[in-house]
């Protein structure tokens, strides 16, 4: 038989993947993942007692908010079609339970309100539930010292603060809580405050795979940390992935609308794993620390700013994610809604 009658069938030359990568307009038809600007959620910091906006020198095009210029924001989301935003109160003062947090006048609870004006219906307006912002300490919850004389978060004490938390948020109009400080059996708590004081329709989002991380460093400047120490007592190690499972899991039962996974890119493995079994909308967070180090190479040239940043997003929403934290969300919306990549 003749090897170059064309007849015969070669299929080392059949199979030609490259094919699909021939043109930008075959690329697009081959694509499997895509991003939109309603999987994105912009985390926003808002400062009492500031009249206009503050660089956090840390992440680069990040600022504190005054609640005008956290109105200005929300509209901005909201007009580039995002999914919402996530709010985040840094308070002048602070106290070891976090009165401020559960203070209705307090900045938290005045932005949500805001928050909910500006965005006229158009996205979910989130908030933060969790008491580190507030506390003078800078844990997530209430301090107790144990018998052998060491200082602990209290769980149990802290479930107290996080359900009046929870009811005050809900009646400042957040559609959304998130529940971030990885106490066991915060989401049976607080949804349980809400279905009880008639705020059924709150939704309950549970950070269930919070790890701690050293991503989370400019996050720290951003809020004004008060912490000293960790919070590995608390949050999951970096080192366990099943464990994701049973947190996930846990949360679920108890009621959790969505679930998290944090930070992202250092954990697509365990986002992949929650995605592939979860009845429930499952977000991701890209940390400040993500999101610094990809600003800090862009400024130095190292990198191509928007590749990079779209890549990064890109492998978040592959990984499995429903919903995508990222502080590039307005930015990033734009160059989607333009249906360009460079």
């Amino acid at each position: 038989m003749n090897p170059q009658d064309p007849a015969v069938h070669r299929p080392d030359q059949r199979d030609r993947p490259r094919r699909l990568r021939s043109s930008a307009a075959v690329r697009a038809l081959a694509t499997e993942t895509r991003v939109h600007p309603g999987d994105l959620v912009l985390p926003l910091f808002v400062k009492e007692g500031l009249t206009e906006p503050r660089p956090i020198a840390s992440m680069p095009g990040v600022v504190q908010h005054s609640r005008a210029s956290l109105r200005a924001a929300v509209e901005a989301a909201a007009d580039a079609g995002l999914a919402g935003v996530m709010l985040f109160g840094v308070p002048l003062v602070r106290d070891a339970v976090g009165s401020g947090a559960t203070d209705p006048a307090g900045i938290l609870n005045l932005a949500i309100a805001d928050a909910v004006d500006a965005a006229r219906g158009r996205l979910v307006v989130m908030a933060d539930l969790c008491l580190d912002e507030f506390t003078d300490h800078g844990h997530c919850g209430v301090l107790r010292t144990a018998p052998d004389g060491t200082v602990v978060v209290d769980n149990d004490a802290t479930l107290e603060r996080y359900t009046a938390l929870a009811l005050v948020q809900a009646r400042a109009g957040a559609h959304l809580v998130g529940l971030s400080g990885m106490m066991d059996h915060q989401t049976a708590a607080v949804r349980d405050a809400l279905d009880a004081a008639g705020f059924a329709d709150v939704l309950v989002l549970a950070y269930a795979a919070k790890y701690a991380s050293a991503f989370y460093g400019p996050f720290r400047e951003a809020v004004e940390s008060t912490l000293e120490g960790d919070r590995r007592a608390y949050q999951m190690d970096p080192a366990n992935r099943r464990e994701a499972a049973r947190e996930v899991a846990a949360d679920v039962a108890e009621g959790a609308d969505v679930v998290m996974v944090k930070p992202a890119l250092a954990y697509l493995d365990v986002l992949a794993d929650v995605a592939a079994t979860s009845p429930v909308p499952v977000a991701a967070y890209q940390v400040s620390g993500e999101y610094a180090m990809i600003e800090a190479a862009a400024a130095n040239g190292w990198i191509d700013r928007r590749r990079a940043i779209e890549e990064s997003v890109l492998s978040i929403r592959r990984a499995g994610a429903d919903l995508i934290l990222t502080y590039w969300a307005t930015e990033l919306a734009g160059w989607l809604t333009e249906g360009t990549t460079p």
